[in-house]
């Protein structure tokens, strides 16, 4: 894949690996975060640091896995300095990448996994705390934000909210999803 040798933007010089996606690809539902962070850059893999075992556990709870349910990608593909946000300029130079792998996933669920992934996806005029868990119509998918797993680890307060959110998404799952779960 063209992706892996990618130099659009300035994380291609520090970065370790390239973080593509992972998870079942014939999955129909699809999480996406902002970018890898440190761990995600050394593994290859996205969400695998504290936030990802979070996830995993929380995806657990209503008998999903990314092995056999989902399919994680990122809005840009290299860790950012710092584990900073990525600029939106920044997301600018990488959005084609995960625009095609969406279309060749053609999830029917998608969910956006904090903050700058909800703007970039759903609406720039988000508010992840005020709309998070709620479903939002486009001609190829249904997408919801929830908040981001690492807002979960900095105030647990946060977590009852992701937990509904997840709830919701089993609903909505067996709903619009022909695979049984």
């Amino acid at each position: 894949l063209d992706c892996f040798v990618c130099t659009n933007c300035p994380f291609s010089e520090n970065r370790s690996n390239v973080v593509f996606g992972s998870g079942n690809p014939k999955a129909e539902v699809m999480f996406i975060g902002e970018g890898p962070g440190e761990q995600e850059d050394l593994q290859a893999k996205p969400f695998v640091g504290r936030s990802g075992k979070l996830l995993d556990s929380m995806l657990g709870e209503i008998g999903l896995s990314r092995e056999k349910n989902i399919y994680i990608g990122n809005i840009v593909k290299c860790r950012p300095p710092k584990n900073r946000d990525p600029l939106p300029e920044e997301q600018d130079l990488c959005i084609d990448w995960l625009r095609n792998q969406m279309a060749i996933l053609k999830p029917k669920i998608i969910v956006t996994v904090g903050r700058i992934a909800a703007m970039k996806i759903i609406d720039p005029n988000i508010k992840i705390t005020k709309d998070h868990g709620t479903f939002y119509e486009n001609k190829k998918a249904l997408m919801m934000p929830t908040i981001h797993p690492a807002a979960i680890l900095r105030n647990s307060k946060h977590k009852p909210l992701v937990e509904d959110d997840f709830r919701k998404l089993k609903l909505k799952i067996e709903e619009v999803c022909a695979h049984t779960y």
